[in-house]
């Protein structure tokens, strides 16, 4: 069955709305995996006697098979159509939970979050619906792709609480296999109404869309570009690791308890959607470089707080800190694909560098773990996602300052009196 082709009016329509609600709903039921497993971390290393390290195999995995998953979705979505991606991603998050909930040991526990529920379940969400959304949206793309990517922080807002609720209640296997039904049917059913190709996407591979885009992304050749940006999405979300996947359990070594840390998880995450509208406005006036520039800044400025303070309601302040000034990062990587890269390629460059993103988060929440089992403390946890957080922020400089230049030289090239004064060479 061929999607059906979206006539060029559909862009920034109140269709372009209506697909967008619907993009944000499946993102937050697509999403739901990554946050559900921290919750349920100190009960899965009680049950199955494991370290704290190994605990976190699964979110670790979960977060390799998404970016992996990611690249992947995002070359079918470019080929096929969004469609054909989320009724694969439905089709595994039903399996994953249901696969996790009958899970006997770490590794079989751990093997669903990464297959089912990153490579297959959020690996579809992410990078192909941040594609497709940019490609229906000219005028406010920007807040389009912050209202998108705000379902991932909209799934760690809703389903901690719920999650802790049934771990406490039911138990977390009944509770995994309670969600894993819930998300894998709705995010089929809204696959289904999202049929429509983008018309940019089918102008595009037609050759009839022209594009303002440089094949010199930043003055540079368009794979060292690409690379650049995986860069810079390693460093800020080796960074952004350690809070998300380990705050409920700080909160439960400190003496708080698991549920004061999912209360701060979710908080945390529910900023993070304030933030990503804010920088969507943001990236709107002032561009995709600028914006990854100011949130490397701020989250920097946000993980050294967790350094100094660590009562219980100065964690509380510090995660709704550290969310309110994290959340447009990741969205700004998309913005800066759909500003510098070709159109056509959205879908699987905004993938390279979620799997760039994603592999960081993995190995983030992992290396902390790690450094708490030999340090029993998480300060040098806190420190190296510092360090990283610095990395990001070089690169996001270089780049912004790459970017200034070209511009430059580009008005340059267009004003008549320096073309007149300052005769281009052949």
């Amino acid at each position: 069955m061929h999607a059906a082709h979206a006539p060029q009016e559909l862009i920034d329509s109140p269709y372009a709305l209506r697909r967008l609600i619907a993009t944000l709903l499946v993102m937050t039921l697509g999403a739901t995996g990554m946050y559900v497993v921290s919750v349920v971390l100190p009960q899965v290393q009680a049950d199955f006697g494991v370290s704290r390290s190994d605990a976190s195999l699964p979110y670790t995995l979960l977060m390799v098979g998404f970016g992996v998953g990611g690249l992947w979705m995002g070359r079918i979505s470019d080929r096929h159509g969004v469609h054909v991606a989320l009724m694969l991603g439905a089709a595994g998050t039903l399996a994953g939970f249901v696969w996790a909930s009958n899970a006997q040991g770490i590794w079989s526990f751990a093997l669903a979050h990464g297959v089912m529920l990153g490579f297959l379940g959020a690996g579809a969400t992410f990078a192909p619906l941040v594609a497709d959304t940019s490609l229906w949206w000219n005028r406010r793309r920007g807040i389009a792709v912050a209202v998108c990517t705000s379902g991932n922080y909209l799934a760690g807002a809703i389903w901690p609480p719920l999650a802790q609720f049934g771990v406490s209640t039911v138990g977390w296997r009944q509770t995994y296999l309670m969600i894993g039904v819930v998300c894998g049917a709705g995010m089929l059913l809204l696959a289904l109404a999202m049929r429509r190709r983008p018309p940019m996407a089918v102008a595009a591979s037609h050759g009839r869309m022209p594009t303002r885009q440089s094949d010199r992304p930043f003055g540079l050749r368009m794979g060292t570009a690409q690379a650049l940006l995986c860069a810079a999405a390693v460093g800020c979300c080796l960074a952004m690791a350690m809070p998300q996947v380990h705050i409920v359990a700080y909160c439960s070594d400190l003496g708080f308890g698991p549920a004061r840390g999912a209360e701060m998880l979710s908080l945390m995450l529910a900023c993070g959607i304030v933030s990503r509208l804010g920088s969507g406005l943001i990236c709107d006036r002032i561009g995709g470089v600028r914006t990854l520039l100011l949130g490397s800044f701020l989250q920097g400025v946000a993980l050294l707080m967790f350094i100094p303070f660590n009562g219980l309601v100065s964690l509380y302040v510090i995660s709704a800190m550290f969310g309110l000034f994290q959340g447009g990062i990741i969205p700004a990587y998309a913005i800066i694909v759909r500003e510098y890269f070709p159109p056509l390629e959205a879908g699987r460059r905004v993938g390279a560098v979620m799997l760039a993103s994603l592999g960081a988060m993995a190995l983030g929440g992992w290396v902390s773990g790690a450094i708490f089992d030999l340090t029993g403390s998480y300060r040098l946890a806190v420190l190296n996602g510092v360090f990283w957080n610095a990395v990001n922020l070089a690169i996001a400089f270089w780049l912004y300052l790459r970017a200034r230049a070209q511009e430059s030289a580009q008005s340059a090239s267009t004003n008549p009196i320096i073309r007149q004064n300052f005769p281009q060479q052949s």
